[in-house]
């Protein structure tokens, strides 16, 4: 064990910070402020908000506000927000949702398989490793990245709200989440001691088979059962109904005829500019995914200067933008502002803490990772066309921020978006061939690359 008792904090050090923090008047000031409002509050710049003005030279209309109230379901209802937009741009609706709570049924099994399929091939790896310690610390979280919902809406497609409405479970998933955890927790359990004891493949195959089984039906108990088919009766602006949308349908036809999206045009951006990393490559998260046979996730990573190129391509074509971010850093929550000019964080603490690290050193260091997943809906330009601030739609409800989006400054676009989902005729033709020739270079389990959008 190591001995740092000669780098113990002495008296001698406490009265030299003591001292200097008494003669420093901004400290007493910055004190007076924090303590009574808080660092946000306190650390608002008035004029940086000020500047975050609402008015957009390209945007594109969307429904009302969503709102995934106390889940981490944000990626599912982003990538849910964007199709619907075709189906209410397509059919002259009002409004329209699309159940956030039949793909969470889906992803919550499909993970809950990937996850017992991973205990298997990792049965005779320690069980206090790295990889084992790391599949059984989340194994059925509520977040997610696009690829995982494409392959989602692939394999089950979708359906109305009214065909699988919101239950207490899927609005707060906190209870069901820990009782599937510990349920898996308990399966990896079983399938390593029966491995251990020299039982067959098919042996532990059939086990996860019949441990999916018995998923499906505490699922089915917390969020209902998922309709094979439905019927569906939907209006148009005028009142009228859509003919189209009108009848009988299995929810793969309604994708088909309601959303009409070709999901594999559709392919993951991502912005890394960390050494391991080098930009105009592509990527892979090692055991990331939930539908096995979607295969995992696939990046291609590029400056951000190229995801704001390609996002403000697609929105001047009249589509919205999926896009990941760390959405907490330099965000006033209330008032619906990402900007990084807007809090001055270091000047009131006295110590350079934003400042600390560049947005690759945040990565390196477990600083920062994507948390979050929303729409960019809008942008305003520049003289030049440059991107000035971008208009987001985001999932927290209609009462949150400007009524239910936020405005991002295009500064805080560098430092904290980190993938974009994109519309793949606008890559470049040397980026279309490298994203769906190249090998993925395979990154660890625990990249920051591989987080999961999950923010309440």
């Amino acid at each position: 064990m190591n001995d740092f008792s000669h780098a113990a904090v002495s008296p001698d050090d406490l009265a030299v910070a003591r001292d200097a923090f008494g003669a420093d008047v901004t400290a007493k000031v910055a004190k007076n402020a924090v303590t009574s409002a808080g660092l946000r509050r306190a650390a608002r710049v008035p004029e940086a908000v000020a500047a975050n003005t609402l008015g957009f030279d390209i945007e594109v209309s969307q429904g009302k506000r969503t709102n995934q109230k106390r889940s981490g379901r944000c990626w599912m209802f982003a990538s849910l927000n964007t199709m619907r937009f075709r189906t209410i741009k397509t059919h002259n609706l009002k409004n329209f949702e699309l159940s956030q709570a039949y793909p969470l049924f889906f992803d919550k099994l499909e993970k809950a398989n990937w996850f017992l399929c991973n205990i298997i091939d990792t049965a005779t790896e320690p069980l206090g490793g790295r990889l084992v310690s790391y599949l059984l610390a989340d194994p059925v979280g509520d977040g997610g990245q696009w690829d995982m919902f494409r392959g989602l809406v692939k394999k089950y497609g979708v359906v109305p709200k009214e065909a699988m409405p919101e239950t207490a479970c899927s609005e707060n998933t906190r209870e069901m989440d820990k009782y599937l955890t510990r349920y898996l927790r308990g399966c990896a359990k079983r399938l390593r001691e029966t491995a251990a004891a020299g039982a067959p493949a098919d042996d532990l195959d059939a086990m996860r088979e019949e441990m999916v089984g018995e998923v499906w039906h505490l699922l089915a108990v917390c969020l209902g059962e998922p309709p094979a088919r439905f019927d569906t009766r939907i209006r148009n602006k005028d009142d009228e109904l859509v003919e189209a949308l009108t009848g009988t349908f299995t929810p793969q036809e309604f994708f088909r005829t309601a959303v009409g999206m070709e999901l594999d045009d559709y392919v993951s951006l991502i912005s890394a500019p960390t050494a391991d990393k080098p930009f105009g490559h592509t990527y892979t998260v090692d055991r990331l995914g939930n539908v096995v046979e979607a295969h995992g996730v696939r990046y291609l990573n590029l400056p951000p200067q190229r995801l704001k190129e390609v996002a403000i391509a697609q929105l001047k074509d009249g589509l919205p933008v999926w896009f990941g971010c760390d959405v907490n850093q330099s965000f006033l929550r209330e008032e619906g502002i990402m900007d990084t000019a807007a809090l001055d964080v270091d000047a009131l603490l006295g110590v350079p803490s934003e400042g600390a690290l560049t947005k690759a050193e945040r990565l390196d260091y477990g600083e920062s990772l994507m948390t979050h997943a929303m729409v960019l809906e809008g942008v305003r330009l520049d003289a030049a066309g440059l991107p000035v601030s971008w208009k987001v739609e985001n999932s927290w409800g209609d009462d949150h921020g400007r009524d239910g989006f936020d405005t991002m400054s295009d500064p805080w676009f560098d430092e904290y978006v980190y993938q974009v989902v994109i519309d793949k005729k606008y890559l470049s033709a040397k980026e279309r061939a490298t994203y769906e020739t190249e090998e993925p270079r395979v990154l660890a389990p625990w990249d920051p690359m591989g987080s999961l959008a999950r923010c309440r």
